[in-house]
């Protein structure tokens, strides 16, 4: 979290710069890469959590985000400093608390998604950005387990990196912006 939050800092005044560009979101990317990749229902429905989680963390929908966790879930970054613990709810109030009107956004690459039973993984390389400038990029990995039907977040670890990334994907535009 100390983490983002001095990413925030140094990347805000040229991301508050960028928001009188358009920005978009990466809903239909990420969407349209679990039905292009032939997932099956369980694995599109597993991956659609995901999706949701981060259509939440750009409009800042702090509910729909809390709901996508079970109650305990663990967050990890991996990094050669070594493993970095956050707490789910403080990672969602830094998204909370970042300046109005500037979108965070984590475009995502193809899922790579297994489902056995009640359990799931989902690897997925992601690009992230503060309003229309770059931050980093790394891998997502995420455990989910279906409780009473529905696909929730058991944990997530992430990696990342400033060099080296792959091309981003594009933002998808939307309606309202």
């Amino acid at each position: 979290m100390r983490r983002l939050a001095i990413a925030l800092a140094l990347l805000l005044p040229g991301a508050l710069a960028a928001q009188g560009s358009s920005q978009a979101s990466s809903h239909g990317a990420s969407h349209n890469a679990a039905h292009s990749t032939g997932l099956s229902a369980d694995q599109a429905a597993a991956y659609a959590v995901i999706t949701k989680l981060f259509d939440g963390m750009r409009s800042r929908d702090t509910a729909s985000m809390r709901a996508a966790f079970v109650s305990g879930a663990s967050l990890q970054s991996v990094s050669a400093n070594g493993v970095r613990n956050d707490a789910i709810d403080a990672w969602i109030g830094s998204i909370a608390s970042a300046p109005a009107g500037l979108v965070l956004d984590e475009r995502l690459g193809t899922p790579v998604v297994q489902v056995s039973g009640d359990l799931a993984s989902v690897w997925v390389e992601y690009w992230f950005f503060a309003g229309e400038r770059f931050s980093h990029c790394g891998v997502d990995a995420f455990v989910l387990a279906k409780q009473a039907g529905a696909w929730r977040i058991l944990s997530v670890a992430d990696t990342r990196k400033r060099e080296g990334c792959a091309p981003a994907p594009a933002a998808a535009a939307t309606p309202d912006r």
